[in-house]
């Protein structure tokens, strides 16, 4: 991949097709506590078969601009740019200047890229537009389609975390998808985004009710290590077995997760009498009361820990990790989700709220984001579903991601990334060798 030569044809602003409102969009403590960068993915499409009508006009970038640009009306704040407001709180500048389109040619192939697949730095940088994320003004949307020489296509995406969590991109692709398929905007944005985050105001006063320790600024400062990323499959009978050994009706989420930190402690040879720790993410919208709106399209993801003996990890069954997950996962409420809320807006009054520039987790500790579920598979704009979604970077050791195989039947991919010492061992115990 070193010598893979990436060729930009094209970089273009695109802005929105209609008037959109220009006002400073207030950002919720949900929002400014999200990592302040871009979020990397890569959809790779593979070439359309020959004499098919998928092959016409394949990943025209006429068509996607046109349709682009109908997408950033309803989500108009993406079109916008990251600023501050008089007091100096960060906000969305919703000011329509246009989100960023690059077209390029890459002299590779879509096995080259693929079939090992292997996010990095480099990866991203060939696939996904890079620009400064972390202070105001910056962008906020970008886009690269990358035709390849075997036929097919790379759409990667870099949409501003602060901006939206994954629902709201899921959201805003499947707008666009749907437009460049020649939908109407009333047709492909059914229910239009809401951008209104006043919902997730802090109390008055503020108070806070439990402990918050992964939204620290301590916990994420740990010391930077190196790491190897690998995919992992999941196959159908591997996940049957995992199900089987924990109590009946346990989400593929739970199983895999239980498995998966067990095997990170058993790598890395933690002591017995040491607690470690998974970070969870949680989709709060159905949680909070009054619910908030569906289509929320700010962050609406809130982050908590879920704390363990290494002991009870390795010698309870699997279905007790679950089950801890299930029941850490469960308490979050209305009455949490407002505490992180308070306590953000408390640490933020003290200065002490600063974003660790990376997710340098403790060595006792793993972070499982998923993504079953998620329709990134849906994203066809019009010339077939995408054959694999990943993102396009790892960004800490112990991080790891779940999705779903493009072909269901196929099960589930892991995407993990560990110090390259610890990697060996914990395929053999993954794979029960």
């Amino acid at each position: 991949m070193e010598m893979t030569k990436v060729e930009v044809v094209e970089s273009t602003l695109v802005a929105p097709s209609e008037e959109t409102p220009r006002f400073g969009l207030w950002l919720s403590n949900l929002d400014l506590a999200a990592p302040r960068s871009h979020t990397p993915l890569v959809y790779y499409y593979p070439a359309p078969a020959p004499g098919g009508t998928a092959g016409e006009d394949f990943f025209s970038p006429c068509r996607l601009k046109a349709a682009l640009a109908k997408a950033l009306v309803p989500f108009y704040p993406l079109a916008g740019r990251l600023g501050v407001d008089e007091g100096g709180r960060v906000q969305i500048d919703c000011n329509a200047e246009g989100a960023l389109f690059v077209v390029a040619r890459a002299d590779c192939t879509g096995e080259d890229l693929f079939g090992d697949y292997v996010p990095s730095p480099e990866l991203r940088r060939m696939l996904v537009p890079v620009a400064p994320s972390g202070e105001p003004p910056c962008i906020l949307a970008m886009f690269q389609v990358t035709f390849l020489k075997c036929g097919g296509a790379v759409l990667g995406t870099a949409i501003h975390h602060g901006a939206m969590d994954g629902m709201g991109v899921a959201h805003f692709i499947q707008t666009w998808t749907g437009l460049t398929r020649g939908l109407s905007v009333s047709e492909a944005c059914s229910s239009p985004p809401y951008h209104d985050r006043t919902l997730l105001r802090r109390r008055s006063p503020p108070h806070v009710d439990f402990d918050h320790l992964v939204y620290s600024s301590v916990y994420l400062n740990g010391i930077p290590r190196p790491f190897v990323t690998h995919l992992y499959s999941v196959s159908p009978k591997l996940l049957v077995d995992l199900k089987s050994q924990c109590a009946p009706g346990v989400s593929t989420y739970g199983a895999i997760t239980a498995h998966l930190w067990r095997c990170m402690c058993i790598a890395r040879g933690l002591a017995l009498d040491s607690d470690t720790r998974l970070r969870v993410t949680a989709n709060v919208r159905h949680r909070m009361r009054p619910p908030l709106p569906r289509q929320f399209s700010g962050n609406a993801i809130l982050r908590d820990l879920v704390t363990v003996k290494v002991g009870n990890v390795l010698a309870q069954p699997l279905g007790f990790l679950a089950d801890t997950i299930k029941k850490g996962l469960e308490d979050v409420d209305d009455t949490y989700v407002r505490s992180v809320i308070d306590y953000l807006e408390l640490e933020s009054d003290k200065g002490s709220l600063q974003m660790a520039p990376g997710q340098l987790m403790p060595k006792s500790d793993m972070w499982v984001v998923s993504w079953l579920g998620m329709p990134v598979y849906d994203a066809d704009f019009g010339w077939g579903a995408p054959r694999f979604v990943a993102p396009a970077q790892m960004f800490g050791t112990g991080t790891t991601y779940v999705m779903q195989c493009a072909n269901r039947d196929e099960g589930i991919d892991v995407l993990f990334a560990l110090e390259p010492k610890y990697q060996e061992c914990f395929e053999e115990v993954f794979y029960g060798k």
